[in-house]
């Protein structure tokens, strides 16, 4: 599968893949100058890049495993959707979870785009659904 990327800055770059296997792209921070996102603190970081994710799929922008785990910064919606009528640029909205102040540098690697399927399932009003042995119970109902 090919998909289309629209570099919006000269200094933007394409996502790239760290193992053969990876299941995330790495999306880079297209920054003239570093940011400091101090804690507790949100701030969107421009990619310079705009995507056609194909139809029928999404673009899932997840935190990168390193900057969440060592640094505290990780997208503030936790996943953030890039959907296929989408043609804006990507930016990914970093927060700092930590107690110290983090700067982010042009170039560097700042989150993860997956792409995956996606159904759009008809919406049906129902007066019943079927049983389950799991019925109705929430939040740690099956771990008893």
């Amino acid at each position: 599968m090919n998909m289309r990327i629209k570099k919006l800055r000269e200094k933007a770059v394409i996502p790239t893949y760290g193992s053969a296997d990876a299941a995330g792209a790495d999306l880079y921070a297209c920054l003239e100058a570093a940011v400091t996102i101090e804690p507790g603190k949100t701030v969107f970081i421009p990619t310079g890049l705009a995507m056609e994710v194909p139809k029928g799929y999404a673009g899932l922008i997840y935190a990168r495993s390193s900057m969440g785990s060592k640094r505290g910064l990780a997208p503030a919606n936790k996943v953030g959707v890039v959907d296929s009528d989408y043609r804006g640029e990507v930016m990914v909205a970093l927060h700092n979870h930590g107690s110290v102040s983090q700067t982010v540098e042009g170039g560097e690697r700042i989150a993860q785009l997956l792409i995956t399927p996606v159904l759009a399932p008809a919406f049906v009003e129902t007066d019943d659904l079927t049983d389950t042995v799991r019925g109705s119970g929430g939040f740690g109902s099956t771990g008893k």
